[in-house]
């Protein structure tokens, strides 16, 4: 247990190794971890539970803490070394709740940079139990404190509750002396990045950078390592079943999908065997991994606070707060991790109207390369006609949904850590458990979604829907009816749907429309997978019919302004 940002999952990673699972706290969505590790002849279960300050809990994460703190047998309380007044307060209260606890003096190393110098032996005696000092990304102390485990005894640390923080205070001067020193670069970094004058800009050159790092490195396992595994490999054994199946039939439109040109082509064959694994896998699982190293690195190393921080007077005016930046973030990337994401937000009102306008008005990053190869041609005229349509529905979208949504906008409470050198270790297992919970939890959502989708083909309802939507179409958003089969393909998706456009001959305006409306009316199958997983059907239903009315409002207008 510790406050937010000391350290805790660092030093969990150090305990615990690579085997580790992480879970959702039985009846919500907060998540915490768990994991082995050998003490003396034991096997022991270590648990890493979401950070609190104190156990008065003021959020559903904080109340997860205090009550999985009630379950455990022995408490490793991490302490930040550098802020030791504030992070005392949760020790006192774990104290007196007379709980077995070792003491985990974290970042010790920082305390040496910034001219703190505390005597561990003064405050061991005080505090009654044992007091490590601990620096988690090198490793120093964490022998010392699996082996002070077994010694971990509970000493009931007396005290008037109302004077709690007065002796706090008293133990912080009996045990810590503050030399005078000058502010580091990261110090002033830190400051630069947190004033909106500065902080936006600096935001604005992060993430350009970041979304070219994700693309390069999503493309490059796309290009390098799937599409050959998929088309060298996996294409063969899916012609042998074909054959098997006599290459057409229900069956086999079902499981292969249907032959282009005599040959699987995993885009379009829409088969469960084929299109279904090809696009979690292949298509979306590079980005999310690429994007979740991105993201965890950004994390550990202290920035995504500040950015919330930054953006939190302009996520209050759609009900939420700074940290629903992420879902966005994500959603460019790929709208699928940007839907799981929205778990960061505390109150199902929050995740509703973040995944919707995510969903709405965020595009992925495939979509946004075919955009600009489709209209690329036209500068910035037909760019900005599209992206600026997008962050305007974005605006007035949010401002709706806070307005028609019952509900309060919570207040931001996130602890701003200093800037770190994160540890390796501890992203590289972050980064493997998000990328197995996406395998795990996603993937099949998305196989159930082609195999709805190839049912729906095959018994001609899809095609029926086309023919029935297509007066819609071209009365009110001036398309080709031929632009149909692009929308029907968009549920599946996107990118490829964007590119379907390019052989209608569409002029620059009905491209813009298009290109607007493809990203608006529906997600990908594999996002409306998840996200019917995350809101429930209820809210998803609901979602989805913003998505279509919105969609056709401002397809409207721009064919009507346009």
């Amino acid at each position: 247990m510790g406050n937010p940002n000391v350290g805790k999952s660092v030093i969990f990673s150090r305990l615990t190794g690579v085997n580790v699972i992480a879970s959702n706290y039985p009846g919500t969505t907060v998540e915490f971890t768990r994991g082995r590790m050998k003490s003396g002849d034991e096997t022991v279960e270590i648990i890493d539970v979401p950070g609190t300050y104190n156990l008065y809990p003021t959020s559903p994460a904080e109340e997860v803490a205090v009550r999985m703190a009630k379950e455990g047998d022995v408490i490793i309380n991490v302490v930040d070394a550098t802020n030791l007044e504030r992070n005392l307060n949760l020790t006192l209260q774990l104290l007196k709740d007379g709980k077995p606890v070792v003491v985990a003096l974290n970042l010790w190393d920082e305390t040496r940079h910034i001219g703190i110098s505390i005597d561990v032996e003064k405050l061991q005696e005080i505090l009654g139990v044992p007091v490590i000092p601990t620096c988690a990304i090198t490793g120093e102390g964490i022998k010392e404190l699996v082996s002070e485990l077994p010694h971990a005894r509970a000493n009931t640390f007396q005290y008037e509750e109302e004077k709690r923080w007065e002796k706090v205070g008293k133990i912080v001067g009996q045990v810590q002396e503050i030399t005078h020193r000058h502010h580091t670069f990261l110090e002033r970094l830190e400051d630069v990045s947190i004033k909106p004058f500065t902080g936006i800009p600096l935001a604005v050159v992060t993430l350009y950078v970041v979304f070219n790092i994700i693309r390069f490195i999503g493309e490059g396992l796309i290009g390098i390592i799937f599409e050959p595994i998929f088309e060298n490999l996996w294409a063969p054994w899916m012609m042998r079943i074909s054959d098997l199946l006599g290459k057409q039939g229900f069956i086999h439109d079902i499981f292969i999908g249907k032959l282009v040109e005599g040959k699987i082509d995993f885009v379009e064959s829409l088969g469960l065997l084929t299109t279904g694994l090809f696009v979690p896998i292949a298509m979306v699982l590079p980005y999310v991994f690429s994007f979740y190293l991105v993201l965890s690195f950004l994390e550990d190393s202290g920035y995504l606070p500040r950015l919330a921080v930054l953006v939190d007077n302009l996520m209050h005016r759609f009900g939420l707060h700074g940290l629903a930046i992420i879902p966005m973030m994500l959603g460019l990337g790929c709208n699928v991790p940007g839907a799981m994401s929205t778990r960061v937000l505390e109150t199902r009102r929050e995740r509703f109207i973040a995944a919707t306008m995510m969903s709405i008005a965020v595009p992925c990053m495939a979509q946004i390369a075919m955009i600009f190869g489709l209209i690329g041609q036209y500068g910035a005229k037909g760019m900005g006609a599209v992206f600026g349509s997008l962050f305007i529905v974005w605006i007035v979208l949010g401002i709706i949904l806070n307005r028609i949504s019952k509900g309060e906008s919570p207040e931001i409470f996130v602890e701003i850590p200093p800037y770190r050198l994160p540890y390796f270790g501890a992203l590289w297992k972050k980064l493997l458990m998000r990328t197995k919970w996406f395998l795990r939890e996603a993937v099949p959502y998305v196989l159930l979604g082609v195999f709805t989708i190839n049912i729906l083909y095959s018994l001609g309802i899809i095609q029926f829907l086309g023919r029935l939507t297509a007066p819609v179409i071209t009365g009110i958003l001036g398309l080709p009816q031929n632009a149909v089969g692009a929308l029907v393909i968009g549920f599946l998706r996107k990118d490829v749907a964007v590119g379907m456009l390019v052989p209608l001959g569409l002029n620059l305006s009905q491209l813009v429309v298009a290109s607007v409306v493809l990203t608006m009316y529906f997600p990908c199958v594999a996002t409306f997978a998840v996200l019917i997983k995350e809101l429930g059907i209820k809210d998803m239903l609901k979602s989805a019919l913003i998505m279509i009315t919105s969609a056709l409002i401002v397809g409207g207008l721009l064919n009507l302004i346009l």
